[in-house]
């Protein structure tokens, strides 16, 4: 019963729940950008190169004997596969880049406006009396 109550604990923090989001929303993300690449830019780039089909681009490294399938290598796919991680990189690159220069006006914006607690202010009121005098 204790390592239930551990795990709860453990699962119902903040980060593990932020992490769990991300990872969903991130696969929902690859699964996108996948579709875009493959069912959109794929069957472009193939008519600009004189119709190529790159998910059936293969080198055949041993062919079909009877019911035995041939054994090939698919570069084609591996090339929309580095399409999409390109893709992906590239948006998390813009996402992050948008986040730090967020954090960075915020940073300055603290920075110039510094924070009076109210013994400063009070002490600030009683040097300016004292100077008065």
């Amino acid at each position: 019963m204790k390592i239930f109550s551990e795990f709860k604990e453990f699962a119902m923090k903040g980060n593990v729940i932020d992490l769990a989001i991300g990872v969903i929303i991130g696969t929902a993300f690859g699964k996108i950008v996948s579709s875009m690449v493959g069912d959109v830019f794929m069957p472009v780039i193939g008519t600009l190169l004189s119709g190529v089909d790159f998910s059936t681009l293969n080198i055949i490294l041993k062919p079909a004997i009877d019911k035995i399938p041939a054994v090939t290598l698919n570069y084609g796919k591996l090339i929309q596969t580095i399409i999409d991680f390109i893709i992906i990189a590239a948006t998390l690159f813009f996402v992050v880049k948008g986040m730090n220069t967020i954090q960075r006006k915020k940073n300055e914006e603290q920075a110039i406006e510094p924070v009076v607690t109210p013994e400063e202010k009070l002490l600030t009121e009683i040097r300016d009396l004292l100077k008065d005098k």
